[in-house]
């Protein structure tokens, strides 16, 4: 395998007039994108939010010594030295500790008391013995088998310390995280709330999902994949609809989206209705920073607020809308969630195909991403248009290629956004998973 060859790099101004490229474009966004304030949840609610305060422990956990398996807490005095088989030490059993009661005696020479795994150690004694490696009645027991000082008891703070921060501010709550909540006797905590994002569809040609079905129409499916990516993203996404192509229509719904965080529109921002977009943006008050992006798909893309909110301009091709939300508007959620780095995790592949582009602009080829041999190899989906949605329901990641870069060949190493865990698996269980060579069932 090599890497990707470099095709001819051109100037900046000269490759990309007029567009802004995309690392510039994610800076613009990020620094104008505020972090929202907190709100106290509970802590199944917590779950996936990101942890607004350091979780201080207010004890130790465990509390107590206890006992890391069914046995007999013993005095190593009593057992130190080997003995045979055939004459085992007999201590006598002075007690019953289960798990959840604690030890009304102490261990004095010669005695043991029965322990179950969590209960905590008596005083007096200071090892365990598994009660597997004994013979025993309700009144003695005998050792067949010496442990050494110490075995088989967790000690008190082995796990968490009173005093320290065991959950850090910052931290994305995973179910581990929500246990040791509970363990800490934190019913609630501060989260960073999750922005509310207004989505907007606009198109004479569009209907609604529960508009009675025309052959003239074409399904609002952009309102739905960015509302369900803005879920995936910690967002609250709410629906304006759709905007007919008028100036009044689009500006009425636009003014009831700027009661959200963030407002995202789709479709209006090709060089077709370009001057229109731009008089109701203005009209709204709006400071654009920028309205074409030096990528594919999605080179027509509009930023800026209007009365201080974030507003989004998005391609109405379905694959345009997805891949630019991806490289824009998630990192902008995820920064307003309280997170602390914004892209998705990114691999090295094997790309399996060759492809060429000019050297204009940064293409986002939607690929399938398998493991085979420890080696991550990907390749296309298929046909690349932006009006092609299925490339999006087959891929697992997105198919980085620079803007200098003017070709791949087969073997060449490329970066890849990972949208999917599945790119994990294998080539065989990503076949029969997607149906992809196979039919559906």
């Amino acid at each position: 395998m090599h890497h990707i060859e470099m095709g001819a790099i051109v100037k900046a101004n000269d490759a990309t007039d007029g567009l802004t490229r995309l690392e510039e474009a994610q800076r613009i966004v990020l620094e104008a994108t505020p972090t929202l304030g907190l709100e106290k949840v509970s802590i199944l609610d917590a779950l996936g939010r990101v942890l607004g305060e350091d979780i201080v422990a207010e004890r130790d956990n465990p509390p107590w010594n206890n006992s890391a398996m069914d046995g007999f807490a013993v005095r190593w005095e009593d057992i130190k030295q080997e003995h045979a088989i055939e004459k085992p030490v007999t201590l006598k059993v002075i007690e019953d500790v289960p798990a959840g009661k604690m030890p009304t005696k102490s261990v004095g020479p010669g005695q043991a008391i029965r322990i179950m795994t969590g209960a905590p150690i008596p005083q007096g004694a200071d090892t365990v013995l598994k009660v597997e490696d004994t013979e025993h009645t309700p009144d003695s027991v005998r050792v067949f088998k010496p442990e050494p000082r110490g075995s088989n008891i967790r000690p008190q703070g082995e796990d968490v310390k009173k005093g320290e921060c065991i959950i850090a501010k910052g931290t994305q709550i995973r179910p581990g995280d929500a246990g040791m909540l509970a363990i800490l006797a934190k019913s609630f905590v501060f989260v960073y709330q999750r922005p509310r994002v207004a989505i907007l569809s606009t198109g004479d040609e569009l209907a609604d999902l529960d508009e009675r079905f025309s052959e003239e129409k074409i399904i609002n499916s952009n309102s739905y994949g960015i509302a369900a990516a803005v879920q995936e993203a910690g967002g609250i996404p709410f629906l304006l609809g759709i905007a007919r192509d008028t100036p009044e229509a689009l500006k009425e719904k636009m003014s009831h989206g700027l009661t959200a965080d963030v407002l995202v529109l789709s479709g209006g921002v090709s060089m077709g209705d370009y001057d229109f977009t731009k008089a109701v943006f203005r009209e709204l008050g709006a400071e654009m920073n920028f309205w074409k992006l030096a990528i594919r798909p999605g080179q027509p893309l509009a930023f800026g607020k209007i009365q201080g909110k974030l507003a989004f301009g998005l391609p109405g091709n379905p694959v345009s809308s997805m891949v630019t939300f991806e490289q824009l508007v998630r990192p902008a959620i995820l920064k307003m969630n309280g997170h602390r780095t914004y892209g998705r995790p990114l691999v090295q592949a094997v790309i399996q195909e060759k492809f060429s582009k000019r050297t204009d602009r940064r293409h986002f080829l939607r690929g399938v991403l398998t493991r085979e041999d420890g080696v991550f190899k990907v390749r296309t989906t298929g046909a690349q248009g932006s009006g092609i949605l299925t490339s999006m329901v087959k891929a697992n990641c997105l198919i980085d290629i620079p803007v200098e870069v003017e070709r791949v060949n087969p073997g060449d190493l490329v970066t890849v956004q990972l949208l999917s865990g599945e790119a994990w698996k294998t080539q065989a269980e990503h076949t029969h998973s997607t149906g992809h060579k196979t039919s559906c069932c």
